[in-house]
């Protein structure tokens, strides 16, 4: 009984990030979709993009269900799952990722929370692991890009959150008090030397 409840608890809470992080990308331009928002390059399209990569990895691969979209062997990964070239259109990222869901719901449907699997990529002796153990990692994955994904779009157009549903009218003078509280809270705490 309890391993019905974490698998169908962990699958939802997989759901839910895999939707907000797609929400992240409404509205955008194809140019802040795709630009790098940081020092290393992180772009919000690119995020969606390597998300759905890791989610066809380990809910195929790792389980010998390949997935059905063409991916590069995890041996070659150049780090190309993080940005969209010019020829990739978001509707091609995201329907991948889309696809991706559904192929890992299949696996996670099919599976018990113990059915083995192996990744290749993990060193010994933590290769060998259980559906159980992958479900939980691909959830931190999602919810971590999820998280690079909010911040992101904060700084582009202020907008935050889980779901549009809950998405409040942006109140600016309310966020510029309150940023300046906590500003000023760490200069009283830290004081910057001259």
């Amino acid at each position: 009984m309890i391993d019905e409840f974490a698998k169908g608890n962990l699958h939802g809470r997989l759901r839910r990030d895999r939707k907000a992080l797609l929400w992240k990308l409404d509205g955008l331009s194809e140019c802040d979709a795709r630009r790098p928002l940081t020092a290393t390059g992180t772009n919000l399209l690119g995020l969606v993009k390597h998300v759905a990569t890791v989610e066809a990895r380990y809910f195929g691969e790792v389980f010998d269900r390949p997935s059905p979209e063409s991916l590069s062997r995890w041996q070659d990964s150049d780090g190309s799952d993080l940005w969209a070239t010019e020829d990739e259109t978001r509707d091609q990222i995201t329907g991948f990722y889309r696809r991706t869901w559904e192929h890992s719901d299949a696996t996670i449907n099919e599976l018990p929370l113990d059915a083995p699997g192996r990744v290749p990529w993990w060193p010994e002796p933590y290769a060998d692991t259980n559906l159980f153990a992958i479900m939980v990692h691909v959830l931190g994955e999602s919810i971590r890009h999820a998280g690079h994904a909010d911040i992101l779009r904060e700084g582009l157009d202020g907008r935050t959150g889980l779901r549009a549903e809950h998405e409040q009218q942006i109140d600016e003078e309310a966020r510029a008090a309150y940023c300046a509280k906590i500003e000023q809270a760490a200069r009283s705490a830290a004081p910057i030397k001259a």
